[in-house]
């Protein structure tokens, strides 16, 4: 009885090792999505009055669980029932990523539009639907990153046996939902600790200038993550394009990894931007 008992606990243990290891594995494939839900996030949950941001936030991690609850259990019984629909939804998400990220470089560099967060406390009117629209678009996006980040974490442990790939996901996505928001949380009340601080110490001393630093870092930060988001948008493209394409294995295949899949998710992403434009100015045309 007792050894049957032990027995069950070396399983465990063995499965818990299996899961750590690949868990590591898949959290590697997935940063440069996690980094790009990360700085999205946080431009979207920002811009309100003060007392909002938290609620806003925590309404927006509650919608991302639910996409999680969704989507894990479909992407399972696809790679169970019907596997080759996991590669097609893999690079259809790439194709999203490339146009998305070359998206923000072409808005960048030709259209100069005011940012979404251009300062670190912009005030909106307390509007309930205005509100409401910011976090139903919040839960849209991060919908179509979590597909990515549970393909992805999908991808990486086919291999496994079905308990294994089961954890695996499930733990990737309840950390990318725990980590991503956490984070943001932090940054978003960044210059209210700041201004805590400056207010605490009188406006005197390092504390005041601690806070003063934390108050004006956070537009920076947001800047940041907005520049980090956009190249890990890219290369996680072309890195969906590289390993999931067969004859792009062959193109330039003595060139650094991370210079070839960048390229890739460039062209795809600028082709991408490209037909849209054409589609958009042919609809225009038909309109009138």
């Amino acid at each position: 009885m007792a050894s049957g008992f032990f027995a069950i606990l070396d399983d465990i243990g063995a499965l818990m090792d299996d899961v750590a290891v690949t868990a590591k594995v898949a959290a590697k494939k997935t940063a440069g999505i996690l980094g790009d839900d990360l700085a999205v996030n946080a431009e979207k949950s920002t811009g309100f009055l003060s007392s909002r941001e938290l609620p806003v936030l925590w309404a927006i991690t509650k919608g991302s669980l639910v996409n999680k609850l969704i989507i894990v259990p479909i992407a399972l019984l696809l790679n169970f029932f019907f596997p080759v629909a996991i590669k097609m939804i893999l690079v259809l998400g790439g194709l999203y990523l490339a146009y998305e990220g070359v998206e923000k470089v072409v808005e960048y560099f030709f259209h100069h539009s005011k940012p979404a967060h251009v300062e670190a406390k912009e005030i909106i009117q307390n509007d309930e639907t205005a509100e409401k629209a910011k976090i139903r678009s919040a839960i849209i996006t991060d919908f179509i990153l979590s597909i990515e980040i549970v393909i992805i974490a999908l991808g990486s442990v086919l291999d496994e046996t079905l308990t294994v790939q089961i954890l695996t996901v499930s733990l990737i996505a309840l950390l990318a939902t725990i980590g991503v928001y956490g984070i943001v949380a932090l940054i978003v009340r960044m210059d209210d600790a700041g201004y805590r601080l400056v207010k605490a110490s009188g406006d005197k001393g390092i504390l005041s200038s601690v806070g003063k630093t934390l108050v004006k870092s956070l537009p920076i930060i947001i800047k940041i993550l907005s520049v980090v988001g956009t190249v890990a948008l890219i290369l996680v493209s072309g890195g969906i394009f590289a390993h999931n394409i067969a004859f792009m294995h062959h193109i330039f295949p003595s060139f650094p990894s991370i210079l070839r899949e960048f390229a890739f998710g460039l062209i795809i992403g600028l082709a991408s931007v490209l037909v849209v434009i054409a589609i958009k100015k042919l609809l225009t045309i038909i309109r009138r």
